[in-house]
């Protein structure tokens, strides 16, 4: 018998036990604490999970039920997003990385200054004019490590490249450093490459193959 939300039990003689409430209560939780029971209860990532997709369900039946046509109308919107994206992206092109100066020079197998000039004219003689000027100059920077007057260096941009030449080769310090522009550009800045730039990057190489190093400077721009 309930009486004012307390059980009564009834004895023999009938006089009436009472359970207080607080420890019955904590009689109960102790007892729901066992892991027996909840052995087969979702992780809290499952739960997290499910709470999720309860979201978006809700979500998506929400818009079912505001959008003309329900689902259907739904489908044809996602659709019609999906071919402007499509759309947007072949009137666009490729995305384009933010531009850096931060990549190595030589990212492939080492090859010879020649090898390189020779890659860089089939390009050239193809119209890949990106891909000439990528070659040329790392023809340009091989050329002058096999000529002793730069350091080896796998990992060097560029850049790098061109600030230690400039200090070899003083009188083409401004053509170098126009000369990694042009390679980061094309490389790193998603700019394609022109006929007249690998032309100027040409007409460097080969003056630098005539040129003379300072020798004042050669062995501090061999050593960087």
């Amino acid at each position: 018998m309930a009486v004012h939300g307390r059980l009564i039990a009834r004895s023999d003689d009938d006089i009436p036990v009472r359970t207080p409430r607080v420890p019955a209560r904590e009689a109960a939780e102790r007892e729901l604490s066992d892991p027996r029971y909840h052995q087969h209860d979702p992780n809290p990532i499952q739960r997290a999970l499910d709470w999720l997709w309860d979201r978006v369900d809700a979500l998506f039946h929400t818009a079912a039920g505001t959008t003309p046509g329900g689902w259907i109308g739904i489908l044809a919107i996602a659709a019609c997003v999906l071919l402007l994206i499509v759309a947007l992206r072949l009137r666009l092109g490729a995305v384009r990385r933010t531009p850096t100066t931060s990549g190595a020079l030589f990212a492939d197998a080492p090859r010879t200054a020649a090898e390189h000039r020779a890659a860089a004219a089939r390009h050239a003689a193809e119209g890949r004019w990106s891909q000439a000027i990528q070659d040329r100059m790392r023809a340009l920077v091989l050329a002058l490590e096999e000529r002793a007057l730069l350091t080896p260096g796998p990992g060097r941009t560029a850049d790098e490249s061109a600030t230690e030449a400039g200090r070899v080769l003083p009188a083409h310090a401004d053509r170098l450093r126009s000369a990694a522009r042009t390679f980061d550009d094309v490389t790193y800045g998603g700019r394609p490459g022109t006929e007249r730039a690998y032309a100027l990057l040409t007409s460097l190489d080969n003056d630098l193959q005539q040129a003379k190093p300072d020798l004042a400077n050669t062995l501090t721009g061999s050593h960087g």
